[in-house]
């Protein structure tokens, strides 16, 4: 069921900024340099925008869970680019001994290949997001309707294979335009980026990666992995593998709750 798109106050400024010039041109034609200046300083900083995963300036974006959330000192920790025949199960598994649920931004062409996988995560307590179908690296680059047709084809599978609709997209890499939140809207879909990434799918430092995950660690965070594309540990081991068992222990021991991102909007 499409929402209502509320364009962001800077998007609005955007849109009044392009009227302006137009009428600008349109009464003083030889003032067009300035006007084409303004354009292409206002476009700058949207594209700015867009190149920053955690931004909000383009529309709604989560990067912290909400306050109630926060209260009851829930953390939310997200895996993105799977389903993975080899690493999502071993993932499940230690999700499982911890007793800690997890929102995995699903691939909707991996989906496709593994779908006994992705709703084995469902069985299992955790929810299956958006990740778009293709997981183009130049999804920030599509235009409206090809960015709608990669997000809805992923919608679809998604939620036929598992039973559940998604209720969150994450981009490529985070990387978006400013022609994705009217998107999400039409699909009834909501922005998640993160607090905090590991950066698991090209450093290979376990140490390093579990350190940058668990700095200043606290309520609302949301942490952001991968069971897909994971660089590898000098054991061979996915990175996710190889810190997931101590990020879970430090997570309890901080008295957190791990929850899903849908939980945490109850």
């Amino acid at each position: 069921m499409p929402r209502p798109w509320n364009p962001s106050p800077a998007i609005q400024a955007s849109f009044a900024l392009h009227g302006a010039a137009a009428l600008g041109v349109l009464a003083m034609p030889g003032h067009w340099p300035w006007a084409l200046g303004a354009l292409a300083a206002n476009h700058l900083i949207l594209t700015t925008a867009g190149l920053l995963p955690r931004s909000t300036l383009l529309g709604t974006n989560l990067t912290r869970l909400p306050a109630a959330a926060s209260a009851r000192r829930e953390i939310a920790l997200t895996i993105d680019d799977g389903p993975d025949p080899e690493v999502t199960p071993r993932v499940l598994d230690l999700l499982d001994i911890a007793g800690a649920p997890a929102s995995f931004f699903c691939i909707g062409s991996r989906a496709r290949r593994f779908p006994v996988l992705c709703r084995e995560i469902v069985r299992r307590g955790h929810r299956v997001e958006n990740h778009g179908d293709s997981h183009s690296s130049a999804f920030a680059a599509f235009g409206m309707r090809h960015m709608h047709a990669d997000i809805a084809a992923a919608q679809s599978t998604l939620s036929d294979i598992t039973g559940q609709a998604p209720r969150f997209f994450r981009p490529t890499a985070g990387l978006r335009s400013p022609l994705l939140d009217p998107v999400l809207a039409r699909l009834d879909l909501r922005l998640a980026a993160w607090t905090r990434r590991a950066f698991d799918t090209r450093e290979g430092n376990p140490q390093r990666v579990f350190q940058r995950l668990i700095h200043r660690l606290g309520p609302g965070d949301i942490l952001l992995l991968h069971d897909g594309h994971a660089a590898r540990a000098p054991t061979g081991e996915a990175l996710i593998v190889a810190v997931l068992p101590r990020l879970l222990q430090a997570i309890a021991e901080s008295r957190l709750n791990p929850v899903t991102l849908t939980h945490s909007l109850a």
